[in-house]
């Protein structure tokens, strides 16, 4: 276990000052297209950046303004139809553009190489990792099989994998998704080059599996005096991880400067509008909605002449903003901004109203009572996914499950909504016992009641029929409506009501971006009128700001219509801003529930610290808070710990009896519980370690 604590302060390294430095990365004017049979597509038109030696640079931005295609263009992986137009690529004074492939594979893997978003896409399922690594001393340093392998090995403990031997022997898909990112990074330092290029690096990863990788890439990159060049939407890690940042958009450098500086005084509207999307740990919304950026991203071939994030900015003027050839222009020392309106707009916060909050009599909603659920596995082995869970959820409450991967909670939410069934338990809705009842036998009157808003509304929106089609199926079955007329009426109320345009009707879901499917998943969740909406991780596939406008969008109807909501999630700053109450589950257990305000400001149960203690604040003037790392990984649910779940991975583990005894309930309050050995004064003694953040 490791426990430290963290300025969190741009990254651990200080910036040095760059007079007199060549740029270890210089690109220039780079313009990048994709040329096809019958049209060209511009998706970089000018783009300047530089990376210095040993220097961590943040490239940010939404979806779709060019991020990765630098980073390929970097690597020289634009694909057949992909090109450098123009501008140059230099690395440590050698020009890639153009370069000879023998040159070119000369840098890459051995000067420059790339850590990808999804590491199962850069491992070979069917070579074993030991193999896999092996490959990159061979090909880039000449070394013999042995030293190789050898190498690997020495690599896998530094990247703190559990067992090196044993971890190289094993075929990826034995490993989990923490460690597979690993192995990844392992192969992409192995070469020990100057320049490690990460894209979206822990996109996917449980958030404190992603706290132990950042902490690992900061640490090698001091050990190996790497220079990295960070590309995420996540505004948090940025802030934490790297000196300096770029903000891009559609195509084109927006703002560019030190991560203090920029984020403590952002200059362009388009930074501002990022920074204001992101969910405040120390705020809920009763105290602020998140402000999001309305509009999207234009395509390469829409784009409008002057400011290209004009048509989205509050702040734009006709005839000053639309000029042609707006440059980077200094804001002050090392801090630039594409913005010839930039000293007369205010940067000061949002000026976000507080939310009306409506007073109703709470009945209880649903409850559920010792619900088991447990999967056989072969003749003698069974899997624990949910173990004596209990919880109430109350009319218009909405209820957060969290925990990590594996934990349980997409199975209890199978359950809740008839996907799955419990072993035993019971789940009363509505005076009935649903909890092992699946959804063909439950009656049409419950089945209506319980509606579900899936994460990838790719997998529950058909391809082939159009977004009114799809609402207006739930509306037929449910009979919400008679006639074709009133129907139609009720389909478009629904795209008015999360905020769709009627001309979005006849689409299919190829021809909507991810906020617009959410929307339409959402506007079919509600044709139902449910009383019990079960989201499961409902925005996490989405730009931040994207993810914003729906989760505002969401609590807008939820408190409109008055339903209660499980609202399953591993972002604990959304968790913090959405929910009333909090579940907190590990290894199918419940460790700790109460309202969101106990949860996350007193006494907790040691994994609820370590979930807090992950979570990544973008405010450069916030105070060093205690980090705690969880090592290890979590224990099979088909061999859970005979004591607490949690013991083989506790910080503030007492001894052999959290081992061998099951924890005591801890009543901390009426509305609080958690499940440890830990005195119960002890644990309302100890301040929260999200302290330091609330008094910066």
């Amino acid at each position: 276990m490791n426990i430290i604590a963290s300025s969190l302060q741009g990254a651990a390294m200080s910036i040095t000052p760059m007079i007199d430095r060549e740029p270890l990365l210089d690109i220039r004017n780079l313009r990048i297209e994709f040329r096809g049979k019958s049209e060209t597509v511009v998706a970089i038109p000018d783009l300047s950046f530089k990376v210095m030696p040993g220097e961590s640079y943040g490239l940010v931005g939404e979806s779709g303004c060019g991020k990765s295609t630098t980073a390929m263009a970097i690597m020289g992986y634009l694909g057949a139809t992909g090109v450098v137009a123009g501008g140059s690529i230099r690395f440590n004074g050698n020009q890639l553009v153009d370069a000879a492939p023998k040159e070119l594979r000369s840098i890459r893997g051995r000067q420059i190489a790339m850590v990808y978003q999804d590491p199962m896409s850069a491992l070979n399922p069917v070579k074993t990792i030991g193999a896999q690594l092996a490959e990159v001393p061979l090909l880039h340093m000449g070394a013999s099989k042995k030293d190789a392998m050898a190498m690997a090995e020495a690599m896998l403990a530094d990247v703190r994998l559990p067992d090196p031997g044993d971890m190289m022997k094993r075929y990826p898909h034995q490993l989990s998704g923490g460690q597979q990112q690993r192995v990844v990074i392992a192969m992409a330092l192995l070469a020990k080059p100057s320049l490690l290029l990460l894209d979206e690096p822990t996109t996917g990863l449980d958030v404190t599996v992603e706290a132990a990788v950042i902490d690992l890439i900061e640490e090698l990159r001091q050990r190996y005096s790497t220079s990295l060049l960070f590309i995420s939407h996540n505004l948090g890690l940025i802030a934490e991880s790297c000196d300096r940042l770029g903000i891009m958009y559609s195509g084109e450098m927006v703002e560019e400067g030190t991560t203090s500086e920029v984020f403590r005084r952002p200059k362009h509207p388009y930074t501002r509008g990022l920074i204001d999307c992101i969910p405040d740990i120390t705020g809920d919304k009763r105290s602020r909605t998140l402000a999001a950026i309305p509009g999207s991203i234009p395509l390469p071939q829409e784009r409008p002449q002057g400011c290209l994030f004009g048509p989205r900015c509050s702040s734009f003027v006709s005839g000053l903003c639309d000029r042609p050839d707006l440059a980077l222009e200094p804001a002050s020392e090392e801090h630039l901004v594409r913005c010839v309106r930039w000293p007369e707009i205010s940067a000061g916060e949002a000026t976000v109203a507080p939310v009306e909050t409506q007073m109703i009599a709470r009945s209880t909603a649903i409850t559920l009572s010792d619900v088991n659920r447990l999967y056989p596995v072969g003749r003698r082995k069974t899997v624990k996914a949910n173990e004596a869970v209990s919880f109430e959820a109350a009319t218009a409450e909405i209820v957060a499950l969290v925990g990590e991967s594996g934990c349980g909670k997409s199975t209890l939410a199978r359950i809740v909504t008839g996907l799955d069934k419990a072993t035993s338990g019971e789940i009363r809705m509505a005076g009935e016992n649903i909890a092992e009842l699946q959804a063909s036998e439950r009656p049409r009157a419950l089945l209506q009641q319980i509606q579900m808003i899936f994460q990838n509304p790719d997998s529950t929106l058909n391809p082939s029929h159009s977004a009114a089609f799809s609402i207006r199926r739930s509306i037929k079955k449910f009979g919400i409506r008679k006639g074709k007329a009133e129907i139609e009426q009720r389909v478009r109320e629904l795209l008015e009501m999360v905020r769709l345009s009627p001309a979005v009707a006849d689409r299919k879901p190829n021809q909507l971006s991810g906020g617009q499917k959410q929307r339409i998943a959402i506007a079919r969740a509600f044709a139902a009128e449910p009383s019990l909406i079960v989201a499961d991780e409902p925005v996490s596939a989405l730009d931040v700001s994207v993810q914003a406008a729906v989760v505002t969008l969401l609590l807008d109807i939820q408190r409109e219509k008055h339903a209660t909501m499980l609202f399953i999630s591993h972002d604990l700053a959304l968790v913090r801003h959405v929910a009333d109450k909090v579940v907190v589950m590990y290894l199918g257990k419940i460790m700790e529930q109460g309202t969101v305000e106990e949860v996350f400001s007193e006494g907790a149960h040691p994994y609820t610290e370590a979930l807090l203690s992950a979570i990544r604040s973008p405010h450069p003037d916030e105070a060093p808070r205690e980090r705690i790392r969880l090592s290890g990984e979590t224990p099979s649910a088909v061999n859970v710990p005979a004591g607490c779940r949690f013991a083989t991975r506790c910080h503030r583990k007492l001894g052999s009896i959290c081992d061998t005894a099951p924890p005591p309930l801890r009543k901390m309050s009426d509305t609080h519980e958690i499940l440890c050995h830990i005195d119960q004064a002890d644990l309302a003694a100890r301040p929260s370690v999200l302290a330091f953040a609330e008094k910066a």
